[in-house]
């Protein structure tokens, strides 16, 4: 069935004020937000994720934080199913479902209305191929994935291994069980797509000042703590920036300022990678500007021009219009 009723989705690089906006606008329209971001689902991973914080969260309902622990899988098929779930369950309540995050998969998936197979792990592929990887290395992998599915290899880290594996695993099962009309579309039919965006170098300039802050705050000791758990750094939930490279420190093969400065690389090509998915020509998204002093009230505006015409969201246009009586968001 079609998803028929206005969705908001706030997308962009990491570190551009997503969330900070998605919290705004939440508040403004009587929103819950719906996190698309593919590692912020695991719990005790809150720092180097950078994580919706207690106060934030406080402002505004937030759904898929902390429903997994770092060991679990977490693919495609599941964020789907539970993202259309906490929409409808949204919109039963009269509220604007807020979906926010820069994982480009989870999002057009989301948008478009992607069928996509819950696929079953299957030991013995994965056994298969992490024997090939053994004899062949990392790359071997990821080259049959490039082969396979070239625009999936373009989404992932090379080093990922499980996750190239997974990939090749789920493309192998789809091809044996081709999409069927029976699978009813699940498109979002009334959605409008903002995108928060920053200069390059200002982004990059803004990540190595979160890399930053992320050790001050106690990175360091969340992956120790994970670590200490049985959770390895660098695999699984573990593999993306900041957890593999403090792992490195930890386990004595890299300096403490060797691993903060990966990791600060590491995200910029993360960056790359996210604009692979969000592109600024595309017109299905309404960029931003996040070093504009008045992105909140602009985004605001927008975002009520969207609602104006809705019915069912008469309710929400005019607690708005009293909200911005009272106060101004730019502010």
């Amino acid at each position: 069935m079609l998803i028929n009723t206005p969705v908001l989705l706030i997308v962009g690089p990491t570190a551009a004020g997503k969330t900070g906006l998605a919290v705004s606008l939440a508040q403004q329209f009587n929103g819950e937000i719906i996190n698309a971001d593919s590692r912020q689902v695991y719990r005790w991973m809150d720092i180097g994720t950078a994580k919706p914080s207690p106060h934030e969260r406080d402002q505004a309902p937030h759904h898929l934080l902390d429903i997994l622990d770092p060991d679990q899988n977490f693919d495609l098929a599941t964020f789907l199913s539970l993202a259309r779930e906490a929409i409808s369950g949204i919109q039963e309540r009269g509220r604007l479902p807020i979906v926010v995050g820069g994982t480009g998969q989870y999002i057009w998936a989301l948008v478009e209305g992607w069928q996509v197979p819950k696929v079953a792990p299957d030991l013995e592929f994965r056994a298969a191929k992490n024997a090939e990887m053994e004899e062949h290395g990392p790359k071997y992998i990821y080259q049959q994935l490039q082969q396979a599915n070239p625009q999936r290899a373009a989404q992932l880290d090379s080093r990922n291994v499980r996750r190239v594996i997974r990939a090749l695993e789920v493309d192998r099962a789809r091809a044996s069980q081709p999409r069927t009309s029976e699978d009813p579309p699940k498109a979002l039919a009334d959605c409008m797509i903002l995108g928060v965006t920053l200069d390059r170098e200002q982004l990059y300039k803004r990540i190595d000042d979160r890399v930053d802050r992320m050790i001050s705050q106690g990175l360091e000791e969340e992956v120790r703590t994970l670590a200490a758990d049985g959770y390895q750094p660098g695999n699984g939930a573990l593999a993306g920036p900041g957890y593999r490279e403090l792992g490195e420190f930890l386990y004595g093969r890299i300096s403490l300022e060797e691993a903060i400065q990966r990791t600060k690389f590491q995200t910029h090509r993360l960056v790359r990678r996210q604009y692979n998915w969000f592109k600024l020509d595309d017109p299905r998204i309404e960029w931003f500007d996040a070093g504009a002093p008045a992105i909140a009230s602009q985004a605001r505006l927008a975002v009520e021009n969207f609602l104006a015409n809705r019915d069912c969201y008469g309710t929400i246009s005019q607690d708005s219009n009293r909200i911005f009586r009272d106060r101004d968001p730019g502010q």
